[in-house]
């Protein structure tokens, strides 16, 4: 009896050379990426590590000298006084400023992927991408000159017989400027996700008779939520550690917790402190990643 044998698993065969071409590849791939992920284990991760360790330092009060002993002063700090209240503000805000630009994206996120033709959808994203290439200061700047007391949006109110909002430098004024910044990261994310929803399941929810609520609410929300999640980590998290829009634009009352790690590190010169208070948004948004992961967030991505 004989036995046949495959022709392409013999040495030199197509096969067995592909085999040997993806072995090579993947020890390619391996050598190149090497440099970068023991940049990123090294730097960035023993980095985290050294400022958990910072925040359970203390400062001497007389001689304004680290001390070198763990305690959990620092923390017990940022629990009591003001600190719960810029805490909980930085909370909100970025909750705000993520709800919002979901609200806004959404609907013209759609509108590019499901309505628009090929050249219009090439000139909407050409749109939402093109203020990432102006200069984040600039943008803040033109908002502050826009909500600023004599600005461009007061001079519309009392053109049309409006009291003056007067949102310079408010609470109101960061939730306005934060929203626009960060709005392309929210738009994109929805877009591709939606880009990807078949149209017969859309068509197939209106043979089913559902309505347009229905459609939107069974079918294409749960199917672009993966996008949703992945804009509002974006927001979320660069709301949560931004200290230069409150710095510009904010208030007196509009302190963030990048702020007061800003005052703390570089005018107090309470480095410990400042670690505790950099652990807040970590443990925040550690919290958030996790919750967006079980939702399918990072399918989006």
């Amino acid at each position: 009896m004989t036995t046949s044998v495959d022709p392409s698993t013999k040495s030199g065969g197509p096969r067995a050379l592909h085999s040997s071409a993806l072995a090579r590849s993947r020890w390619r791939t391996a050598f190149l990426l090497s440099p970068p992920l023991l940049w990123f284990l090294v730097i960035y991760l023993s980095s985290l590590v050294l400022m958990l360790i910072t925040s359970f330092w203390s400062v001497n009060n007389f001689t304004s000298q680290i001390t070198h002993q763990l305690t959990g002063s620092n923390f017990a700090q940022i629990s009591a006084g003001a600190y719960p209240t810029i805490i909980l503000r930085t909370f909100l805000l970025a909750a705000l400023v993520t709800v919002t630009d979901a609200v806004v994206a959404f609907p013209f996120a759609y509108v590019m992927a499901r309505l628009a033709g090929k050249r219009a959808q090439r000139l909407l994203l050409g749109a939402v991408l093109l203020p990432l290439w102006a200069s984040y200061l600039a943008k803040v700047y033109a908002w502050i000159s826009i909500l600023e007391k004599g600005g461009a949006l007061n001079w519309t109110f009392s053109k049309l017989g409006l009291p003056d909002p007067n949102l310079g430098f408010t609470n109101g004024a960061m939730w306005i400027a934060f929203c626009y910044i960060w709005l392309p990261y929210m738009i994109v994310p929805i877009y591709g996700a939606l880009e990807r929803i078949p149209s017969s399941l859309l068509d197939a929810s209106a043979d089913l008779g559902g309505s347009s609520w229905s459609t939107f609410r069974r079918v294409l929300l749960p199917l672009a939520l993966p996008g949703l999640l992945a804009g509002s980590i974006f927001t979320f998290s660069l709301t949560l550690g931004d200290y230069v829009t409150p710095l510009l634009i904010g208030g007196s009352n509009s302190t963030l917790i990048g702020n007061a790690i800003y005052e703390n590190l570089l005018n107090g010169g309470n480095l410990p402190l400042a670690a505790a208070l950099s652990i807040v948004p970590i443990v925040i948004m550690v919290v958030y990643l996790t919750i967006a992961k079980r939702l399918g967030a990072f399918e989006a991505l």
